[in-house]
């Protein structure tokens, strides 16, 4: 049956050549499926949801405003004033939607406004750009003129997740080959590790897609670039793992396919637990309120369920067609039979180097060493006391250059800051005026009127229209913000609005702009507080099944959950202190969470799954430290190399995916360096085989081994 070795290897790689091939060309339209409308991620009882419903009954289209702002240092000569009405003209024969509104000029003197309804919210990054390309160059000579507003800010956002097709991936890519090439010193392993990447994220793409395409989820670039980190993280992951087993049962087989085998059999158990791990912390985001964040489960979950599969199936044919050759020019040698598997009595025989120097310290000073890193892991999470997480304005969520905020900042110079984006109150007919008091009443407003039919304000202005537009006993009411409708000054004035409104009507509604991101904000803190308890029981459970304890699978969440506030602790203090960032998005310590523990789980049950498996047969004590040393190595080159290519996420400019890109970069790096090398290792250390406790290991004593209480200090009492 020899054909069979070449026959099964060549099938699945022809098989995943299909998959990349039809998925790979899918990765350019994902921006088909994908949206940015912040109003479709919140849950359909928010009250801003609510009244979004209720003015689409009163639009006769779907039209997004932009503002173009014109602004001069000093005030408009009435030539000036001319030319910028002619500006209007050519913003006008541009057809974008219904008709533009202005020139408004401010209070100043000093600039002009134009509101300009955009009726194709589909393709608004290339409009934003029709429209920057007329009324940049046609502002009067010595002025400047900005296009913003929700138009102009949504096509700026657009333009900064543009990188998430090409420069993420590469960045991303080249970095894990680099790594892996420092690592494994192969020029062919490097790239069977990136195709077996590559080819799960075309898999993933394709599966993505799919469900998006059918409805199933709601796409997102958030949830679009964190996909290709997690597949490109998570699938070389698993692969150095497989790798590091098929490389040691090179050491013991000259027959690859029974090294393929062996490799496997030995790396499935671990690899699936983790994947599971991993693919059910992220489902428990089905559990959110938040759209948004609902999406990113599934999404994120398709990526590992591929990632899995690739890595046990892909690469497992790449090694039964490449053997040792995979390894060149530094093969691994098969061993003489007195060398393949040393007889332990304190783990430490047969290792070199640093780890055995780590092992050594473990087992001489188990509890000087948990202990000092349990203080270094409480200190750095004193800094989450300083962490801002109660969302940024829209306009410092771009990091890049952009005209539409620029425009802002123009805008609350010379007018109203909330021109353009007005609270939008929704009102029984029959209270409309008390309501319209209750909103011209609030501090913060600076201006509000009913709205007639086609948006027109009834300002009691000779031939203005006198009777609001009705819908099924509503009417609309628009409030103007003296602050900035992305400010958190802005979401304040929301907040008293709600209030006081409903003392006149008990149904009344506040929607619009602001009304939207407060309650996102809102929405995410409930979503923290309930999927975070959710997510540690459900990754406690799986602990259980995997290690057959109850003590292990607690410190071992107990030791993630701290090395979670210790990388939130320090990012914190760098958010404020380095980057000087005006705050944080309110799902970013959620996401931050999900990421951190399951993949902080994902290390340590590579360890412990090992250290279990070496403690059967040599005792607990010994296990832990041969567990330590076989797998230092690999866990801590998958911990860089995780670490590399969430930090790839810093590339785009946004200013959540650079804080994520911190946070989850950091905080495997702090898992995988104390936690996992030294915290887990010396608290079972010190534990011995009461770690195991209730399973029988937690009784057993290995055949070969000297009881764990006969050990000091690493040593066997002679």
């Amino acid at each position: 049956m020899r054909w069979l070795r070449w026959l099964v290897p060549a099938v699945l790689v022809m098989t995943w050549l299909g998959i990349a091939g039809v998925g790979g060309p899918t990765f350019g339209r994902l921006d088909e499926v994908s949206s940015i409308d912040q109003a479709s991620f919140l849950p359909r009882s928010a009250e801003a949801t609510e009244a979004g419903d209720w003015q689409a009954k009163f639009r006769e289209s779907d039209e997004v405003p932009a503002v173009v702002v014109v602004e001069s240092g000093e005030p408009f000569t009435p030539a000036q004033l001319g030319e910028a009405a002619r500006l209007k003209t050519d913003i006008e024969a541009l057809r974008l939607g219904s008709a533009v509104v202005g020139p408004i000029p401010s209070e100043d003197g000093k600039a002009v406004q134009f509101i300009v309804p955009i009726a194709s919210p589909d393709g608004l990054r290339d409009t934003v750009k029709d429209l920057r390309d007329v009324v940049q160059p046609g502002a009067p000579d010595g002025m400047r003129a900005f296009v913003t507003g929700p138009a102009g800010l949504t096509a700026d956002l657009v333009n900064a997740f543009g990188g998430i097709d090409g420069i993420l991936l590469l960045v991303a890519l080249g970095a894990v080959f680099v790594i892996l090439l420092l690592v494994y010193r192969s020029l062919v392993l490097p790239v069977a590790v990136l195709l077996t990447s590559v080819f799960a994220l075309c898999a993933a793409i394709l599966l993505v897609f799919g469900m998006a395409k059918l409805g199933w989820i709601q796409l997102n670039g958030q949830s679009q670039g964190i996909l290709s980190i997690l597949v490109i993280g998570a699938a070389t992951d698993y692969a150095l793992l497989y790798v590091a087993r098929f490389r040691e049962a090179l050491t013991h087989t000259s027959n690859r396919t029974r090294a393929v085998l062996t490799a496997w059999k030995a790396s499935f158990e671990p690899i699936l637990a983790s994947g599971a791990t991993v693919i059910i912390a992220l489902l428990c985001l089905l559990f959110s309120d938040l759209n948004s964040n609902k999406a990113l489960g599934p999404v994120a979950a398709a990526g590992i369920v591929c990632s899995l599969f690739a890595a046990l199936t892909l690469l497992p044919a790449f090694m039964a067609m490449l053997g040792r050759a995979a390894f060149w020019p530094f093969r691994p040698k098969r061993l003489p039979d007195d060398e393949r598997e040393p007889e332990l009595v304190t783990g430490l025989e047969g290792q070199k180097g640093l780890w055995r120097r780590v092992g050594s310290l473990v087992s001489r000073r188990p509890r000087l060493v948990w202990v000092v890193s349990v203080v270094l892991l409480l200190a750095a999470s004193a800094g989450v006391l300083q962490l801002k997480a109660n969302g940024v304005p829209q306009t410092d969520v771009i990091l890049s250059a952009s005209d539409a905020v620029d425009g802002q900042d123009a805008l609350a110079r010379h007018f109203d800051a909330g021109s353009g984006s007005p609270v939008v109150v929704v009102a029984s007919q029959g209270a409309a005026r008390q309501v319209l008091d209750k909103v011209k009443a609030a501090d913060g407003v600076g201006d509000a009127y009913l709205l007639a039919e086609g948006s027109v304000p009834i300002t009691g202005a000779p031939g203005a229209p006198a009777e609001p537009a009705v819908r099924d006993g509503k009417v609309l009411i628009n409030a103007t913000l003296n602050s900035a409708a992305d400010s958190i000054q802005a979401e304040e004035t929301v907040k008293e609005l709600r209030a006081s409104v409903k003392e006149a009507d008990a149904g009344a509604l506040v929607g619009g702009v602001t009304a939207i991101a407060l309650d996102t904000n809102t929405t995410a803190q409930r979503d923290l507080a309930v999927i975070i308890p959710i997510v540690l029981v459900v990754i406690l459970a799986i602990l259980m099944l995997l290690l057959r304890s109850v003590v292990a699978p607690v410190l071992l969440v107990l030791s993630v959950v701290l090395s979670y506030g210790a990388a939130m602790g320090v990012s914190a203090w760098v958010f404020n202190g380095i980057f000087a960032f005006p705050g944080a998005d309110a799902t970013v310590p959620l996401f931050g969470f999900v990421f951190l523990v399951a993949l902080g789980v994902d290390y340590n049950i590579f360890l412990m799954s090992r250290v279990r498996e070496e403690s059967l047969k040599h005792g607990t004590r010994p296990g832990i430290l041969r567990g330590l040393g076989v797998t230092g190595g690999v866990i801590t080159s998958a911990g860089v190399v995780l670490a590399a290519t969430f930090a790839a996420l810093g590339v785009i400019p946004i200013m959540f995916l650079v804080q994520l890109a911190f946070i989850v970069a950091f905080g495997v790096l702090l898992d995988t360096v104390l936690v996992r090398s030294l915290l887990v290792p010396a608290l079972a250390y010190e534990l011995g085989a009461r770690i195991w406790w209730p399973g029988k290991l937690s009784t057993k004593r290995a055949r070969h081994a000297v009881r764990d209480d006969e050990l000091v200090e690493g040593q066997p009492v002679r």
